[in-house]
């Protein structure tokens, strides 16, 4: 209810999707991944084919006989490979994100609620796998357990995680020193309680900005993979195709530019959103808008 004219407060989840949406960057980022999304789910249902078919000559350029966006080095069609793709694509980026978050979360909170020698014996574990060379690391994951869809993202999740552990713990420190966190400790609150269910849902915004990012920095990892050749052979995705047709790459460009377009246009359309987020979330940009 309104006092004296006052209107009543509003929800900072309102407020933050209100701000959202008065930011055109942020409602165009959401827009174009909407409609890559759209693509890349419901095209393989209105769109039958087997992105692996020969449809062409090799390397047929855009406009073919066949081939509307043109073909590879094997005569499979680019624009089939990329409808097909980005379904592997994108599951690689959200689950993979999904993983890191999940880890970095649990390592996070539990170093910044617990602190002392819990805090440094897992600080000191996020660093190990901090200053490990990601992609190499990624590399000797995969070539161990081979390259199938299921080890690219377990592989990129597994040493994705530091980023989220330290911004965690970073809340973690920050909250649990606020006057409810005081007051559920009083009141003889368990520790899981005041942790997941206290604690969290106030340190969930940055969070929910790093794991919006981690998506756009799994699917360039998943690129960089599968250019190297480490990507699941039986699986259409965007990285595949570069990958595949990186020896063609001056000669026949389409092969390669169209799927790097799609990766880059999906990259750009997370961060976008992310940094929409991020303004949203934010309660003191909220307060000066």
């Amino acid at each position: 209810m309104s006092v004296a004219g006052v209107p009543r407060a509003e929800r900072p989840s309102l407020e933050a999707m209100r701000m959202f949406a008065r930011s055109p960057v942020a409602v165009g980022g959401l827009v174009l991944l909407a409609v890559i999304l759209l693509v890349s789910l419901v095209g393989p249902l209105v769109y039958v084919a087997d992105p692996f078919d020969i449809v062409a000559a090799p390397l047929s350029p855009p406009f073919s006989e066949g081939a509307l966006l043109g073909s590879d080095q094997q005569g499979r069609d680019v624009l089939t490979g990329l409808i097909y793709g980005g379904r592997a694509t994108l599951t690689v980026g959200a689950a993979a994100a999904l993983i890191s978050v999940v880890i970095g979360i649990t390592i996070g909170a539990v170093a910044g609620y617990f602190g002392g020698t819990v805090d440094e014996v897992l600080m000191r574990f996020t660093e190990f796998f901090q200053v490990l060379p990601s992609l190499l690391f990624a590399m000797v994951l995969v070539t161990l357990f081979s390259p199938t869809l299921a080890t690219v993202v377990l592989a990129i999740g597994v040493v994705s995680w530091p980023g989220t552990a330290r911004l965690t713990r970073a809340e973690f420190l920050k909250i649990k020193q606020y006057d409810f966190v005081a007051a559920e400790l009083a009141i003889g609150a368990r520790r899981g309680r005041i942790m997941w269910k206290v604690i969290l849902p106030n340190a969930l915004p940055p969070l929910v900005v790093s794991a919006t990012l981690a998506v756009g920095a799994a699917i360039l990892f998943e690129a960089s993979l599968s250019f190297l050749g480490l990507g699941d052979p039986n699986r259409m995705s965007w990285g595949l195709m570069i990958g595949s047709s990186r020896s063609y790459m001056l000669s026949s460009w389409w092969a390669v530019t169209f799927p790097g377009l799609m990766i880059f246009l999906t990259v750009l359309a997370v961060s976008l959103i992310g940094d929409g987020l991020n303004d949203a979330l934010n309660p003191k940009l909220r307060e000066r808008r």
